[in-house]
């Protein structure tokens, strides 16, 4: 039945899926089938024509520069489409590479500027001097998440009262290495340097979830009103 389907939008699955971030949206399903739900998920790709009203949920992995730089080339033709997705309030996650091309630009460690969506008041600067890796922990508004991180590039918000952060570290660097900061929130779009995948701590998947249930359900009430 067309409303027990949920309807994922994983932007650019073939080129942006770094250390295991393809497991969020395999977490979600899990979750979404326990609760009588069947999940599609969409590949939208290079060239692919892409509505995110379409959808209940998007998702967006991380990436080296290399493909960063090919999706950064192809991404802004849907800037608008998920623009209106995420003021809207509609459930998306980015990882790393996704969170980054959000933001204005991400400068590269060979000095090149990749122009992100301009979506968020954020950019990105790779510092060669200091890469963040390793076991992460942070504490958010659904409780502490322990994951890994494995990032050169440093961001940092333009605009403090717009954006706010996903969580406050306890060990690791998150955002950088002087905010203390993880990722962001806002509205429900989350952004988050956190491999591993983010989602094996089921407290934030749980939270997703209920954000994708909200969703899907105006959605399919807005299809019958339009019937």
């Amino acid at each position: 039945m067309a409303d027990k389907l949920i309807k994922v939008a994983y932007l650019y699955e073939d080129l942006m899926n770094t250390y295991g971030d393809s497991g969020d949206v395999k977490v979600l399903k899990f979750l979404l089938a326990k609760k009588g739900y069947d999940t599609q998920v969409d590949n939208i790709s290079l060239d692919d024509e892409f509505d995110a009203n379409d959808y209940d949920f998007v998702f967006f992995g991380g990436g080296q520069d290399f493909e960063q730089t090919v999706v950064a080339k192809d991404l802004p033709r849907h800037k608008d489409t998920i623009e209106k997705y995420i003021n809207a309030g509609n459930p998306m996650l980015c990882i790393c590479g996704g969170y980054q091309l959000m933001g204005s630009y991400y400068k590269t460690n060979s000095g090149v500027t990749i122009k992100g969506l301009d979506i968020l008041p954020l950019h990105t600067v790779f510092k060669a001097d200091k890469r963040m890796i390793g076991d992460t922990r942070y504490m958010t508004e659904w409780g502490e998440v322990k994951a890994f991180e494995n990032h050169s590039g440093q961001t940092y918000f333009d605009d403090t009262d717009k954006l706010h952060p996903f969580g406050e570290m306890i060990e690791g660097y998150g955002n950088n290495p002087q905010d203390k900061q993880e990722g962001l929130r806002y509205k429900n779009m989350i952004g988050s340097y956190s491999h591993g995948p983010l989602l094996k701590n089921v407290n934030v998947a749980n939270a997703i979830v209920e954000m994708i249930l909200n969703r899907h359900e105006e959605r399919t009430n807005n299809e019958v009103e339009s019937v």
